[in-house]
C-alpha cells in the first residue's frame, strides 16, 4: 500500500579520504552532483567492479538455470549489463496461467548492497492486489527486506509466488491515486507492507 513519497536522506559524511587535496576535491565534486551520485563518489571504481562481477555471475545463473516460467531477454543485456528484461509466463493452475509478462530490472552501482529497481513493463501488466497499473510492485524484498544475499532469481521466485497465490484479480484500492502521484522510481515510494497474502 502506498504511504506517500519517501523523504530523501541527507548523504552521510565521506570516509576514507585523509589527504587535504582529496578532501577538497571531494567537497567540490559533492556540491556539483546530485545526492545519489555523491554517495558513489568514494571508492566508485571498486564498487563498480564488484557490481559488474556480481551481475555477470547472476546473469550466467539466470541463463543456465532460470526459475520455471522465467526467461532472460537476451537482447536487453546486449548494450548494458545494468538493465535486464526478464520474460515471464503465468504458472499453470493459477489465475495467470498462460499469460505473458515482462519484468524490468535496473541495477545501481551499489548492487547488491542496494536493491534493484524492479517493475512490470510492456503492454500486459498483471492485474493483482500488489501490482499497480503502471507496473510498480508492492513487495518488501524490493525495499526494506532486501539483503545482499538475495539475487535476481530470489526476486523472480518471490514474484512468481506472489502471482501464483493470488485468489482474485484486482488492482490495489489506491491504484488511481498512486499512479497519478508516484515517483517513476518505485524505490522512492514509502510502502506499507501490511500482509503477506493476496
Amino acid at each position: 500500500e502506498y504511504m506517500g513519497k519517501r523523504r530523501r536522506k541527507r548523504p552521510g559524511k565521506s570516509a576514507g579520504f585523509t589527504a587535504a587535496a582529496a578532501a577538497a576535491a571531494a567537497l567540490r565534486l559533492s556540491r556539483s552532483r546530485p545526492a545519489a551520485q555523491r554517495a558513489d563518489t568514494l571508492g566508485s571504481g571498486s564498487i563498480m567492479a564488484s557490481m559488474q562481477k556480481r551481475l555477470q555471475k547472476e546473469l550466467l545463473a539466470l541463463q543456465n538455470d532460470p526459475p520455471a516460467g522465467m526467461t532472460l531477454n537476451e537482447k536487453s543485456v546486449q548494450n548494458s549489463i545494468t538493465q535486464w528484461i526478464v520474460d515471464m509466463e503465468g504458472a499453470s493452475g493459477t489465475l495467470y496461467e498462460g499469460e505473458k509478462f515482462q519484468l524490468l530490472f535496473k541495477f545501481s552501482s551499489r548492487y547488491p548492497f542496494d536493491s534493484p529497481q524492479v517493475v512490470f513493463t510492456g503492454e500486459n501488466i498483471p492485474v493483482h492486489p500488489h501490482v499497480y497499473s503502471n507496473g510498480h510492485i508492492c513487495l518488501s524484498i524490493l525495499t526494506e527486506d532486501w539483503s545482499p544475499a538475495l539475487s535476481v532469481q530470489s526476486v523472480c521466485l518471490s514474484i512468481i509466488s506472489m502471482l501464483s497465490s493470488c485468489k482474485e484479480k484486482r488492482r490495489p484500492p489506491d491504484n488511481s491515486f498512486y499512479v497519478r502521484t508516484c515517483n517513476k522510481n518505485p524505490k522512492k515510494t514509502k510502502w506499507w507492507y501490511h500482509d503477506d497474502t493476496c
